[in-house]
Parts: structure tokens; sequence; C-alpha cells
């Protein structure tokens, strides 16, 4: 269950930064409901694995500096595998929440 948390939070993560490249860590920490720390260290991570890329695009020191996220190639590539099985384990789980269900309604009749 954990490992799915995992997973389903650098899907998340990987579909914000792509719609969304000049997110700051700490509205992506609001959109997923997680700490900042722990936002920074998912984005660290999905950075080691070479799935994400930072470019800082304000060069003035004076200024905040600002990021703009984008996926690579192999972050794309595990964006389309996460999403599959993401997908299959919620039809497994529809299936069986569905058995369940019909076999309430059939005790029940």
């Amino acid at each position: 269950m954990i490992e799915h948390k995992a997973k389903e939070e650098h899907l998340l993560i990987i579909r914000h930064i792509e719609s969304e490249p000049a997110i700051t860590q700490r509205d992506l920490s609001l959109k997923l409901g997680v700490s900042l720390g722990k936002t920074n260290y998912l984005i660290q991570e999905l950075a080691k694995k070479g799935l994400i890329k930072a470019n800082n695009f304000s060069k003035n020191p004076e200024k905040l500096k600002k990021i703009n996220y984008f996926l690579t190639k192999k972050g794309f590539n595990e964006k389309l595998r996460l999403t599959y099985h993401f997908m299959q384990r919620k039809g497994q789980e529809y299936n069986r929440l569905k058995q369940e269900w019909d076999s309430l309604v059939r005790n029940n009749s």
C-alpha cells in the first residue's frame, strides 16, 4: 500500500509539472496535500532518477529564483507506465467492490 501511495504521488507530481512547468513547490505541496519538505524530497527523487529536470530562468541574484520543471523522455515513459499500473489497480478495485455489492444485493433479496 505504501509503495502504491509513493507511485501515485510521483504520478501526480509528473502530471502537475507537465501541465504547469512553472509551478512552485509550495503550490505543488498544497495540491498534493503533503508537506513542503516531502514535496522537495519527491522532486529531488524524480530528478535523480532522470524523470524531470529543473531550469532556473532568473539570472538576477537579487530576484527570487524562478524554476521551470519539465519532463524528460524517460519521465514521459514513466508517466505512461505509472498511469497504466494505476488504471489496472483501480480496475481491480472496482471489480472487487462490484462483487461485494452484488453479493450484498443477492443476500438482501
